[in-house]
């Protein structure tokens, strides 16, 4: 009978920890847990010559600065409005080669694997299974943008 007991119980325990690690890989928040969160806040006038990229859609930024996310952010205009994104690629732990970068005007890229995302819309087309982190941008009446988590 004891011997019994310890069986059901061992497939309990055993049962237990597979649901557990189970849901812990469909909880997925489509972010890397070593990837920081930080407190975005960030404020750009589209009139300044710093910002006139901004002007156009296809336009684009790098914003730097201790409250615009992990390692900066790129800000874009799209043909509907603004996006911002976190510079810190999305899918691997921070290191070395994993800021984010612009190139050739249409794509985001990430040395340390070779992955890149459409500017425009930041989907995923090489190695990554996820978008940058976004961050919402409001647009006031006088051409300045707010950035913000």
């Amino acid at each position: 009978m004891k011997q019994f007991i310890k069986i059901i119980l061992n497939k309990v325990i055993i049962l237990g920890v597979f649901i557990t690690i189970l849901q812990a890989c469909n909880s997925d928040d489509g972010v890397v847990s070593c990837v920081p969160t930080t407190t975005v806040s960030v404020q750009i006038n589209t009139n300044l010559p710093l910002y006139s990229n901004l002007n156009n859609p296809g336009g684009w930024v790098y914003v730097d600065g201790v409250v615009a996310g992990s390692r900066g952010l790129i800000v874009v205009r799209t043909a509907s409005g603004y996006k911002a994104y976190d510079r810190n690629a999305p899918h691997i732990c921070p290191g070395e080669k994993t800021t984010l970068y612009v190139k050739d005007d249409i794509r985001i890229v990430c040395d340390a694997d070779e992955s890149e995302w459409i500017l425009l819309t930041g989907q995923p087309t090489k190695v990554a299974n996820r978008a940058p982190r976004t961050y919402q941008v409001i647009v006031n009446a006088n051409g300045t943008l707010l950035i913000t988590n």
